[in-house]
């Protein structure tokens, strides 16, 4: 699949393993939560342009490595989205963070937006876009349609879990975009839930249901 990586890290695929226990608590469920992101967000940054810059050390002059090219941002589609911020951001202290709120008509079942707070040189950013279930692929469609029509033209996607159905649809509508995973689930069931999954992130993130 093109644009589609599955993060097979030895840490990853453990943390996922206890993400998806009935058992695990909210408080726990938030920090796996963020701890694998960050083990994402260091593989989705791996082709991060770099250029060289002059450092002087305790000894001498050397040339050093620093990311160049775009400035950053995080974007997570409310809520769920949030869970994954602050592992993000344990590596990229200095980027900006936006939201995107959305919720689903119940007439057309079509994704609305009811927020969009987003860095104002959008066309100068390279997106993170983060939710950690990707099962139809509409909210993430949208929410990377609402990026690109403000100009965004750089743009990832990080999800925990993934359906092959959901995978397809985002392909579909944005091939550009790359998509990371950090696993690859068997399928969706009839209603509309990542199967084997871990339930609804939203409620075990904030305790509700």
């Amino acid at each position: 699949m093109e644009n589609v990586f599955i993060m097979d890290h030895p840490l990853i695929q453990h943390k996922v393993g206890r993400l998806r226990s009935h058992d695990t608590g909210s408080k726990e469920f938030r920090e796996l939560v963020r701890e694998i992101a960050q083990l994402m967000c260091y593989e989705a940054t791996r082709n991060l342009p770099l250029e060289d810059y002059e450092v002087e050390t305790p000894l001498t002059k050397t040339t050093c490595k620093r990311i160049a090219g775009k400035n950053l941002s995080i974007v997570p589609i409310l809520r769920a989205g949030l869970g994954m911020v602050d592992g993000m951001l344990d590596l990229l202290p200095t980027a900006k963070v936006g939201h995107i709120g959305l919720y689903r008509d119940p007439e057309t079942l079509h994704p609305v937006e009811y927020y969009c707070k987003l860095p104002k040189d959008v066309e100068e950013r390279d997106f993170f876009v983060l939710d950690p279930m990707l099962a139809t692929g509409g909210s993430a469609i949208a929410a990377i349609q609402f990026i690109k029509d403000r100009g965004a033209t750089s743009i990832n996607f990080l999800c925990l879990i993934a359906a092959p159905e959901g995978i397809k649809a985002l392909q579909a509508a944005h091939p550009d975009v790359k998509i990371y995973a950090a696993s690859l689930d068997e399928k969706l069931n009839d209603h509309a839930y990542i199967m084997p999954g871990l339930g609804d992130a939203g409620d075990r993130l904030f305790g509700t249901k």
